[in-house]
């Protein structure tokens, strides 16, 4: 069975750098860290707090929801293709009866 090799890259979120080591590519931890880095000082721009910690949970919670959205809008557009499997394959199935 192959190991998976970790790499060692920083990265920069908020103004402190982060040791980080994994099996990802170092480019897209460097994407990841950006948007980080953009939801906090975007929220940092709206509220009153200068408080790392606390803007960092408020990032996470956006991001949070985020993805609720997205699987949300993933489960509705499953459950179309579902839908739209079976029609199909009830006229499939009347055609051939035919």
């Amino acid at each position: 069975m192959a190991r998976k090799t970790t790499v060692s890259t920083e990265i920069e979120i908020f103004g402190t750098v982060y040791p980080v080591r994994g099996d990802k590519d170092p480019e897209y931890l460097q994407e990841l860290a950006a948007l980080v880095d953009d939801r906090m000082r975007e929220i940092s721009r709206q509220v009153q707090t200068v408080d790392t910690g606390k803007i960092a949970v408020l990032a996470a919670l956006n991001f949070a929801d985020d993805l609720v959205q997205c699987r949300q809008r993933q489960d509705g557009d499953w459950g179309n293709v579902q839908e739209t499997a079976t029609a199909l394959a009830e006229d499939l199935g009347k055609a051939l009866q035919e």
